[in-house]
């Protein structure tokens, strides 16, 4: 598959300096149905028009589905293999929850405001047909780095790996279309900060000052980022894209991490989630998250710009 001419939608970008993540819920209205079709079939004229006006700063929008709006939308199509609603994933101390939602916006740019212009047209496009479910404003912080002070992201593929991470390409009818899992993750601040440095970096796997990855003497076996190498049957390293921002609402002493993960099959995102939750080895769970609690969780199928503009159309 030919990856660099498939219309995919923005999901091999980079996290970038600022991101819109909106959930929304789909209302049981006459309209609802046209008024989606409607920004479907706008959508990428939307993003484009943004970027023409402002090449310089790195707009990209993503537009997906849920399970549930895909069936009342598309139900006469064909159906993507792996969409579903997200089935909660419960280990001994934590659960990976499931939560509601229809249609998925993420939106990138150097500054907010071209993020807001899309959101705020999209908005006024859905306005009686659409409940919000969840909105996060997330922003680059120093060096990349996540709420808890290391840098995000750092094992992410590039070039064609990244593609062939993101992308589906074994799925005739959605080949260039992508899986998306978002989670809303909210770190307990006074309990990690309680933490020396030194066990800060054992309970992630990485040198909190310069990013450097423990030596597999020193890194434990529930660190971060050890439960989430995964691998295939064969010993093949299994990668997604993240483009996880950090958030948060200071006053109310908010702080936390907008996981999504793109990838070409769900299947490899929840084999992830099974080990950092459940664990390789039963109650060998990711360590991290006994300072970080997901508050949601949602599956998305993100279809190329050319499909999402045959939708509008269906």
């Amino acid at each position: 598959m030919d990856f660099q001419t498939t219309h995919h939608q923005a999901v091999t970008d980079k996290p970038g300096e600022n991101a819109l993540f909106i959930v929304y819920g789909l209302l049981d209205t006459p309209n609802t149905e046209d008024k989606v079709k409607e920004v479907c079939g706008s959508f990428s004229a939307i993003v484009r028009s943004m970027k023409g006006r402002y090449p310089e700063l790195e707009i990209s929008g993503v537009m997906g589905f849920g399970s549930d709006a895909w069936d009342t939308l598309f139900g006469e199509e064909e159906k993507p293999k792996e969409l579903s609603t997200f089935q909660e994933i419960k280990g001994d101390k934590h659960t990976a929850v499931s939560t509601k939602g229809d249609l998925f916006f993420h939106l990138r740019a150097k500054k907010m405001a071209p993020c807001f212009e899309i959101a705020s047209i999209i908005s006024q496009k859905l306005q009686g047909v659409v409940e919000s479910i969840d909105e996060v404003h997330g922003f680059r912080y120093f060096e990349g780095r996540a709420m808890i002070g290391f840098v995000d992201g750092t094992e992410n593929p590039e070039d064609q790996e990244a593609y062939e991470a993101a992308i589906i390409h074994d799925e005739e009818a959605f080949n260039g279309g992508s899986y998306a899992f978002v989670q809303k993750y909210l770190h307990d601040m006074n309990q990690w900060n309680g933490l020396s440095t030194e066990e800060q970096e054992k309970v992630i796997g990485r040198r909190k000052f310069n990013d450097v990855e423990l030596s597999d003497d020193e890194k434990p076996s529930n660190a971060h980022n050890v439960v989430t190498n995964i691998e295939d049957e064969e010993g093949n390293e299994l990668k997604i894209i993240r483009a996880n921002m950090p958030f948060a609402n200071v006053s109310k002493h908010e702080f936390g991490t907008y996981f999504i993960g793109y990838a070409s099959t769900f299947s490899t995102t929840r084999k992830m989630l099974e080990a950092m939750f459940i664990g390789t080895e039963e109650g060998n769970y990711d360590r991290l998250l006994d300072f970080s609690t997901a508050v949601t969780g949602t599956l998305f199928f993100i279809p190329t710009f050319d499909m999402l503009e045959a939708l509008g159309e269906a």
